[in-house]
């Protein structure tokens, strides 16, 4: 088949890991998130890959606004990102409630558009050209999403999982990190000890088996925000992170990793078509 390209048009739709409805939802896509259609699958299934991490899986094509290679370019491009939790975009007669991250084609400041359906849009958004302390705005727009509960495969305030949460937050300020933590671990520079890490870090962690399967975003004064059952914040020391309410640590801490320096400068940032670094052994802790 030809190459063709999609954007959501929706608030929120599950791309799943095999065409069925009852599969695996490995991710999301948002409104105004483009990717490309790689197969069909009878009348209701297209296998996409997502422009913005290369994520690779199913969505049911009732849920597609198919678009032209030229509206791809011009919209995988799109600078503007809605900052309120959900947000009413009204058009002639449509409605509809977009969530905090969802991306604003061809925004002007007032209005948007999708294709030929033009929509207004009056809540808080931002331009990556505004964005002046990378940093700051990260630690900002993360608490936004304090108390959304957890969900697999979730990016939006409604159900987010912990990769899908740094993902979300530095994709405002135009960082793209892979989807999940076994391969966002790869980006950055590592810092050698808790001690160092500066808020907007990104923490890493464990399991008992040395696999990593869990991160969050470093903040001030010993803290970390994660998704846990919830977004929330907990304290985190060389050890891992440890829940206040219950006593213990819950996730045994491997390495921390660095995006921007001390002065808001991206460092460098991969992950595409690099060889994987060897990550830093830890010491484990029985008890995590």
């Amino acid at each position: 088949m030809s190459m063709t390209f999609g954007i959501c048009p929706l608030s929120v739709v599950a791309v799943r890991s095999t065409p069925a409805d009852k599969a695996e939802m490995i991710t999301q896509v948002l409104f105004g998130e483009v990717f490309e259609i790689l197969e069909r699958k009878g009348r209701q299934w297209f296998q996409i890959q997502c422009h913005w991490d290369k994520s690779i899986g199913w969505i049911k094509s009732n849920q597609v606004k198919a678009i032209t290679p030229s509206e791809y370019h011009d919209y995988k491009n799109e600078k503007a990102f809605n900052l309120e939790l959900f947000q009413a975009i009204m058009g002639e007669n449509e409605f509809l409630a977009i969530p905090l991250g969802a991306q604003l084609p061809n925004f002007d400041g007032i209005r948007l558009s999708l294709g030929d359906i033009p929509f207004t849009f009056s809540g808080q958004a931002v331009l990556l050209d505004d964005i002046k302390k990378p940093v700051d705005f990260i630690l900002k727009v993360a608490r936004r999403y304090l108390n959304a509960p957890f969900q697999w495969g979730g990016r939006s305030p409604f159900g987010i999982d912990a990769p899908g949460l740094t993902q979300m937050v530095y994709k405002m300020v135009g960082i793209k990190l892979p989807r999940v933590a076994e391969q966002q671990v790869y980006c950055g520079e590592n810092i050698d000890f808790i001690e160092q890490a500066l808020p907007g870090d990104l923490a890493f962690f464990q399991n008992r088996n040395g696999r990593i399967h869990h991160t969050g975003l470093i903040l001030s004064d010993g803290r970390i925000l994660h998704s846990f059952g919830k977004v929330r914040i907990d304290k985190i020391d060389h050890f891992g992170i440890f829940d206040e309410q219950q006593g213990k640590y819950t996730h045994q801490l491997r390495l921390v990793k660095r995006i921007f320096n001390s002065n808001g400068e991206k460092l460098d940032v991969f992950w595409e078509g690099v060889e994987h670094e060897v990550l830093p052994k830890t010491v484990s802790v029985e008890d995590v």
